[in-house]
């Protein structure tokens, strides 16, 4: 099989510019707070002794390999290429093509390349289907690591759908298949000589293998691949909303039985969803008749679903199941359209309750004066939160002064009263959170759930 494949797979090197001294290492990549790959990656990329740096001119940056023998199509990670001056596909005889860049992709890090073939008669490879996969199935990875050229290597599929915070679609093949840096854009074989996977990323201390490498699915790959070749730009299917997980918080706090889908916190002004069909609050529960399990999941199918198509959800609106349907819009690159026990009250004779003190929080009516001391925006209605214990729960979970309470636990509120009353109602009925919709000071809305006991 290696015999096959070998000539399929290139070397690609680059001309560039490198900038200021320390411009040319390669950035760290974000990773989620409390990560385990933190330690991993903070110390193959935080020495500076040790720090990578992206090759000067001419010298070896990764792999390609060749889908489109006739066109000369080379698919690569869009990392190998990012800043390139002139790209150079450098083949297994020794013979080399300048290479155009036909688009990239950075949220998969996808880069597809054309070369003129010539009178050269180049050799494909075919992609096979990723999602027939299984943990244990061997797998054949071919690159340069290191620069030496068509090295052949083997493992088995170690874990699939891995998440670790390279973009929003991540969904990683894991595999123990040695990998090294000058391995990435090269190839991930099934054993019937198929690209299943795309090398992106490893995981070590020395910046060599130890046998956890990640590859891009070819089925991720293939959709992205085609739109590049297609458009030279990604057209993604776009929903319009902001999401967040249903955690067993906020599942226990509207009284669900699972935290089956995803939670829409808010709706993009302009967006395909902001025609009333969709609310803040609505659990999505499945697309298309797919089920939704979470939120990556969600964002992937959109993403992959056609700009134009019209999509049916089902949704949870106040514990009632609906079906509703929406045209997606275009996803662009970049774009935003995307309590303690016993609270207490300062009363006010004419007003009512005007402040009150509770889940760690002090609640004050949302005045002209709130406005001006906050700067928040007329459009912005509810209750000011004026201060947050600096050891609560609200705290942890991120409010502020200045955030403005809109609903608890999908009811609206306009005054300290309304947010006591509602929390006394979620006590007696025996719920051990509340969930609050806040507005923040640009009027962005999420949810966040606070313990109430």
């Amino acid at each position: 099989m290696a015999e096959q494949l070998l000539d399929a797979v290139v070397n690609i090197s680059t001309s560039q510019n490198t900038g200021p001294s320390g411009s040319n290492r390669v950035p760290m990549p974000q990773l989620p707070e409390g990560s385990p790959f933190e330690e991993y990656f903070g110390e193959f990329f935080g020495d500076t002794d040790r720090q990578p740096r992206v090759p000067g001119p001419g010298s070896s940056l990764g792999s390609g390999f060749v889908i489109d023998g006739e066109e000369g199509i080379i698919i690569t990670n869009n990392h190998v290429i990012t800043g390139a001056d002139e790209i150079i596909v450098n083949f297994s005889d020794g013979a080399t093509r300048k290479a155009e860049l036909v688009g990239v992709d950075s949220k998969t890090d996808l880069a597809v390349l054309k070369v003129d073939p010539g009178n050269r008669q180049l050799t494909e490879v075919a992609f096979g289907d990723s999602d027939a996969m299984r943990i244990g199935d061997w797998v054949m990875a071919i690159g340069n690591p290191f620069g030496f050229g068509g090295s052949v290597t083997i493992g088995i599929v170690s874990a699939r759908n891995r998440q670790i915070g390279s973009g929003p679609y991540d969904d990683y093949i894991q595999t123990d298949a040695a990998i090294n840096r000058g391995n990435s854009g090269g190839p991930l074989f099934n054993m019937d000589g198929k690209v299943i996977g795309i090398n992106t990323a490893i995981i070590s201390p020395t910046g060599g293998s130890i046998g956890i490498g990640f590859a891009i699915p070819s089925k991720l790959a293939m959709s992205v691949v085609s739109q590049l070749r297609e458009f030279g730009e990604t057209r993604r299917g776009w929903l319009g909303v902001r999401i967040q997980p249903v955690t067993d918080e906020i599942a226990e706090s509207l009284g669900l039985q699972s935290t089956r889908g995803v939670l829409v916190s808010g709706i993009e002004e302009g967006g395909p969803a902001d025609n009333g069909v969709l609310q803040a609050g609505d659990i999505i529960v499945s697309f298309n008749g797919t089920a939704i399990d979470d939120v990556r999941q969600l964002s992937r199918t959109v993403a992959e679903s056609q700009v134009g198509a019209e999509v049916s959800l089902e949704i949870l609106r106040r514990g009632e199941s609906k079906a509703v349907s929406i045209t997606l819009g275009r996803l662009e690159e970049g774009e935003s359209v995307t309590v303690t026990g016993g609270a207490e009250e300062t009363l006010d004779d004419e007003a009512g309750v005007s402040e009150a003190q509770l889940l760690g929080m002090t609640i004050s009516t949302l005045d002209d004066e709130g406005r001006a001391q906050f700067e928040l925006p007329e459009d912005v209605s509810g209750v000011l939160i004026t201060q947050v214990d600096e050891n609560s729960a609200a705290a942890a979970q991120g409010v502020e002064p200045g955030d403005v309470i809109v609903e608890i636990a999908l009811e609206s509120v306009a005054t300290p009263k309304d947010v006591l009353d509602r929390i006394q109602s979620l006590q007696e009925q025996g719920r051990k959170n509340a969930l609050l919709m806040l507005a923040s000071k640009t009027g962005e809305l999420r949810f966040v759930t606070l313990r109430m006991n």
